[in-house]
């Protein structure tokens, strides 16, 4: 356990200011207990993953903050099935199905972060998304340490989002994949990856797309298209590489941050209409 743990080293934005206590749990019936205890001497807890599309703000986080990222129990469970524990990175997971010649996880090359968070927010790119795979889910209730298991069907996915509950904290998942010549999967992921290595900002912090694409149209199309490329609040800049991607030049904050996404968001709506919905987490106090 830390205290006073600063955020912003456990966020890809590097933000965020201190959390009261930080705990990473060791495996899942550890996080079951650490849940259980928080619940009984009525600790305010907020659970992280990997940090890679989360916005801590600048008042940090009260309570307990308890990370999954060092759950990572990965498995082959049969020939087409995966169980993977929610700490287990994104780019683990497909090189182990890569490895196993499993193929539909092809859509997570170059995609950073963690099973748990990419879960919840459905992560994918053109090539396809979390929903297209999972089979089921397990997850934890905050509200009374109690266990929940749930089908695809019943996290209902949907574009960058899902049902899965904001008072619960994912724990493991299996996933069903196909067959497929090991030669086909890396073309597939190397060519994504190249895509992607193209378009995202360098030399900067970031946490990947700031806002989802609006129906038939892209967010980051909207934001350049009002000439928004480039503006800067304190350290924190719209990237001239894609205006859809916004980084920490190494001292912004996270009212920064917020300025500039409250800013763009104004832009883009006088101009064209469009209300953009932020695809990044937010937590903590101001």
């Amino acid at each position: 356990m830390r205290f006073a743990e600063p955020m912003s080293r456990h966020t890809t934005l590097k933000i965020g200011g201190p959390a009261d206590a930080y705990i990473e749990a060791r495996d899942t019936s550890m996080l079951v207990s650490l849940v259980r205890w928080c619940l009984e001497e009525s600790i305010p807890m907020t659970t992280v993953g990997g940090g890679s599309n989360l916005l801590v703000r600048d008042g940090g986080i009260r309570g307990v903050v308890i990370a999954t990222r060092a759950l990572r129990n990965l498995e082959r469970a049969s020939e087409t099935v995966i169980a993977v524990d929610a700490g287990v990175s994104t780019g683990k997971l497909l090189s182990s199905a890569t490895k196993w010649e499993l193929g539909g996880l092809e859509f997570l090359g170059g995609v950073p972060g963690s099973v748990g968070g990419g879960l919840v927010m459905n992560a994918g790119t053109y090539l396809g998304e979390f929903k297209d795979v999972t089979t089921s889910v397990l997850s934890l209730r905050l509200t009374d340490g109690h266990t929940v298991s749930r089908t695809n069907s019943e996290c209902e996915f949907v574009y960058r989002g899902s049902a899965l509950p904001t008072d619960e904290v994912v724990l493991s998942a299996t996933f069903t994949l196909k067959p497929r010549p090991l030669a086909e999967i890396k073309e597939v992921v190397t060519s994504l990856r190249a895509r992607r290595k193209e378009r995202e900002p360098k030399g900067a912090n970031n946490a990947g797309s700031v806002f989802k694409n609006p129906e038939g149209d892209f967010a980051g199309r909207l934001i350049e298209a009002v000439g928004f490329k480039g503006t800067r609040v304190g350290g924190a800049e719209c990237s001239p590489a894609h205006a859809n991607w916004f980084v920490n030049h190494g001292d912004a904050k996270a009212a920064d941050m917020l300025a500039l996404i409250a800013e763009a968001r104004a832009k883009v709506s006088a101009a064209h209409g469009v209300d953009l919905v932020l695809e990044w987490k937010c937590i903590g106090e101001d």
